[in-house]
């Protein structure tokens, strides 16, 4: 699954139209390019093909003013604020994917209503508790001391604490929404603070 497709349909489903350049700035502003695949080949790409699935659409715009080629602009089609829904409901649950789709999910959770942000987490936290379970259950059979599998038990314990690391976060995040923490859809204006180039407060 590719983060990028979520970063990319995100932001130009947050600007309502947005051009290359705009893209690459805001992925750059949220620090993409050190914990994705985000680079700014990759996004111009990500552009055209996913106008090419008619994802996006793409509009020829007017020359700079100050010479230059004209810009073209993509706007989120129906098909696209489909797919951008299912793959952030697929990032915020899937526990075997990389951490940048997980990231990329995050940065864009406030566009779910609250109550069903909570309900994905807390499913989250249902398949890392299984994982866990499964996880250890393999690693001491029948309930009792360990395997004996020498420095190869190091992976089972980093998979526990991979586990637990990402539940407790998980579970603090859930309390915290549940607490009224940010604004969520349908809950009034979306925060634009994280755009490069937002007007002035």
């Amino acid at each position: 699954m590719s983060a990028i497709r979520l970063l990319v349909l995100g932001d130009v489903r947050l600007r309502g139209r947005a051009h290359g350049y705009q893209v690459r700035n805001d992925l750059g502003f949220w620090g993409a390019h050190e914990w994705s695949t985000a680079k700014p080949g990759s996004i111009y790409h990500a552009l055209k093909q996913l106008a090419k699935q008619g994802l996006l659409v793409a509009h020829d715009t007017a020359p700079s003013t100050v010479g230059g080629p004209p810009r073209t602009e993509y706007e989120i089609t129906e098909a696209g604020e489909a797919e951008f829904f299912r793959l952030l409901r697929y990032a915020l649950t899937a526990i075997q994917e990389k951490q940048e789709l997980l990231t990329s999910a995050v940065g864009f959770l406030v566009d779910l209503p609250r109550e069903e942000a909570v309900a994905l987490l807390k499913e989250r936290v249902a398949a890392l508790e299984s994982w866990r379970r499964e996880i250890t259950r393999d690693w001491t059979p029948d309930g009792g001391a360990p395997r004996e599998w020498g420095h190869i038990a190091e992976i089972m314990k980093l998979w526990v604490h991979t586990a637990d690391s990402d539940a407790a976060w998980a579970r603090d995040l859930i309390a915290r929404l549940e607490d009224g923490a940010f604004v969520m859809a349908g809950e009034g204006e979306r925060d634009l603070s994280v755009l490069t180039d937002r007007p002035p407060l």
